[in-house]
């Protein structure tokens, strides 16, 4: 499980990501008195700012990447140090999310050698839980996220730029009730443990 005083980092490709995939985990970190980062490339003033809103409304601080490349990304991991570190699915329907997980994957293996961290990396859901392929992603990692369920949705909202209402807001409601069904909770997000250097972490939790 991710713990009180551990880092959290979510490095993801739009300002609504993370809320949208990890919102609720995030907003329970901080709960538990861990902290949060949220790192996000640079888009516009507008989804800029909607991106600090969010994170101030999880708890989290926001790290606005000046690009989404391999060298940023190591640089963001070797100046946070997260102990966890959520990205997207290298599988995922959108092609921006699939870059930025292949960013991840290839700076991870020279900063976890030289810096010891993240100690954990996960990938989160995609849209409507299918992967490029079409079929459902493989998360064997649920979270209960219940109780945060609101602040996720508080935060999400704030990207009001884009398509929540009509879009992303019900499909996280669908995406946390599925989910939630797994482990006999209101709501739930999913994630799968990603192999650092060859080592897994343990099977349940983050």
């Amino acid at each position: 499980m991710v713990t009180p005083e551990s880092i959290l980092l979510t490095l993801m490709a739009h300002p609504d990501d993370a809320e949208l995939w990890a919102g609720g985990t995030i907003a329970r970190q901080v709960r538990d008195g861990g902290t949060a980062v949220i790192a996000v490339p640079h888009h516009d003033l507008i989804r800029d700012a909607e991106a600090a809103v969010g994170a101030r409304l999880l708890g989290a601080d926001l790290y606005l990447m000046d690009q989404l490349s391999v060298s940023t990304v190591a640089n963001v991991l070797r100046e946070v140090r997260p102990d966890v570190l959520i990205t997207h699915p290298t599988n995922d329907i959108h092609p921006e999310h699939r870059r930025c997980a292949e960013a991840v994957l290839s700076a991870l293996p020279a900063v976890v050698i030289t810096a010891g961290h993240p100690k954990r990396v996960y990938h989160c859901d995609g849209y409507n839980n299918l992967d490029q392929h079409g079929r459902p992603i493989d998360l064997p990692i649920i979270v209960d996220v219940g109780d945060q369920w609101p602040t996720k949705l508080d935060a999400l909202r704030s990207h009001t730029s884009q398509p929540i209402l009509d879009h992303f807001g019900p499909m996280a409601e669908a995406l946390g009730k599925l989910h939630g069904r797994r482990i006999n909770a209101a709501y739930a997000e999913a994630f799968r443990a990603v192999p650092i250097l060859g080592r897994l972490p343990a099977a349940t939790g983050l």
